[in-house]
């Protein structure tokens, strides 16, 4: 699949921000970059702990990396792997980037060249929403 440049420099982005990743157990190495509607963009990788339930994915970390600039309008996110399948945001991510952007794009990419472009609503037809919540 081809894209279009700002995706393609979105995507150099999150695997200049792979390239970063702490992955010393799994050696499951992600970058991830969120361009938002004020056209920032803010990248994360994956840190491991020895205790994998402290670890943290990419694609969160560029969440709360956005949302600790003050952006929470999210439009596009990046993900990166080596190898040669496309990576795949785990349940957790997906619900986190649906809480500031349900209808995101999202660019599934590897450092060899492999593109698949998709949408949050595709990869989580179904999240938990703020607006879900109910007062007793």
């Amino acid at each position: 699949m081809t894209l279009g440049p700002a995706d393609e420099d979105l995507v150099k982005v999150a695997a200049l921000a792979r390239q970063r990743a702490y992955a010393p157990y799994s050696t499951y190495r992600v970058g991830a970059a969120i361009r938002t509607a004020r056209n920032r963009v803010h990248a994360g990788a994956n840190v491991e702990n020895v205790s994998y339930g402290h670890t943290i994915c990419a694609e969160r970390a560029a969440a709360f990396a956005a949302v600790n600039a003050g952006d929470r309008a999210f439009e596009t996110i990046a993900i990166v792997i080596d190898g040669d399948r496309l990576p795949s945001p785990c349940g957790a991510c997906r619900q986190v980037l649906a809480e500031f952007a349900p209808d995101m794009r999202v660019v599934l990419a590897t450092v060899g060249g492999l593109r698949h472009q998709t949408t949050l609503t595709e990869l989580l037809p179904a999240p938990f929403l703020p607006g879900d919540l109910r007062p007793e």
